[in-house]
């Protein structure tokens, strides 16, 4: 089919016209490669930019990345969301020196094999860094496939998945794969977006299916929906003599092994929480919305001056200057400075 045999060249050649200059742009050490993917997962490219290269910085290479605390590893990921990403490279790390004796390895099967690392993941890596011809499949190359041959599947299902998979192999360019890969993502990253595609100025407007139909907004099909759950928390914040209190999450949920004032969470909305705390008067300071993919959470925070109650398990003291040692989800460290006002 013509169609399959021009794809890779009309897309290298939009490629060098067209692609954007980023901090992991040409590069070709598989650790950077890992590490710039797995923070573009979750996030887009202009939160991400920043992060990339204040991690490279801090962990320049595998074996900085291994000897690390997963405390450090969280602080330097702090803001950034999605924590299990920071959690399995860690991980990661640690089973490339332990496994691999430091070395990152070189071929797909043994890629997939680290902790966190899924297939577009390991073929990302793997055509990119060691020009194995393997596809990688995100969202953006799932929307430009299906909108440019017509495909109509359901792209929540996984056979929909693994048959643009095997049409991507035919498609690759064996002789430049990691180019076309990151080729493939870009265009669907800034040209042939969810919204507003740019179908006039399109090197495959005479091949698409989409454009041909005006089936643009169609497609991709998706029919799986996000079930969201509502969770409300309530956070306490003590303060005395410059001192707090401060726990550490360690159960399988969100926020795993991150900081937090004590919490007590309830099923339903309640502005007059039964702290069970074991003090009487508490200051309501602010209440923040916060969305993720899978939770909605209502957190309201109090604050309680001069009084510090027994600690609880998990609980422990530090100083107040102390707090920015350690790695809070980003909506807890934005009611800091509230609470060092009741100080």
């Amino acid at each position: 089919m013509k169609k399959i045999s021009t794809f890779a060249k009309i897309l290298l050649d939009w490629f060098e016209e067209n692609q954007r200059q980023l901090p992991w742009r040409g590069e070709t050490d598989p650790y950077k490669i890992w590490v710039s993917e797995i923070i573009l997962q979750q996030t887009r490219v202009n939160q991400g930019w920043n992060y990339y290269l204040k991690f490279v910085e801090r962990f320049p290479n595998v074996k900085l990345l291994a000897a690390a605390t997963l405390q450090e590893v969280l602080h330097i990921w702090q803001g950034l969301g999605y924590y299990s990403r920071a959690r399995n490279m860690h991980a990661a790390a640690q089973q490339i020196m332990q496994d691999f004796h430091g070395i990152f390895p070189n071929s797909y099967t043994e890629i997939i094999k680290l902790k966190g690392i899924g297939d577009y993941t390991a073929a990302a890596i793997a055509s990119i860094a060691f020009q194995l011809p393997y596809p990688a499949v995100d969202g953006n190359v799932l929307r430009v496939i299906t909108r440019i041959f017509g495909i109509y599947e359901d792209i929540s299902q996984q056979k929909t998945v693994q048959n643009i998979a095997h049409l991507c192999k035919k498609l690759i360019d064996e002789k430049n794969p990691g180019n076309f890969n990151q080729a493939l993502m870009e265009f669907g990253a800034i040209h042939c977006t969810p919204k507003n595609p740019k179908c006039t100025l399109c090197p495959f407007a005479t091949q698409c299916v989409a454009l041909e139909n005006e089936h643009q907004s169609l497609l991709p099909v998706k029919s799986l929906k996000t079930t969201v759950k509502n969770r409300f928390f309530h956070y306490f914040i003590f303060i005395k003599d410059n001192k707090t209190i401060i726990e550490q999450r360690t159960a399988n949920d969100i926020w795993k092994n991150l900081y937090q004032f004590p919490l007590i969470e309830t099923q339903t909305p309640c502005e007059n929480v039964n702290t069970d705390l074991g003090f009487c008067k508490s200051v309501f300071i602010k209440e923040i919305k916060h969305k993720l993919t899978h939770q909605h959470l209502t957190m309201r925070f109090y604050v309680v001056t001069g009084f510090f109650p027994k600690l609880k398990a998990g609980w422990f003291i530090i100083s107040v200057d102390e707090l920015e040692k350690y790695p809070f989800p980003v909506s807890l460290i934005k009611i800091m400075t509230h609470s060092q006002r009741a100080m």
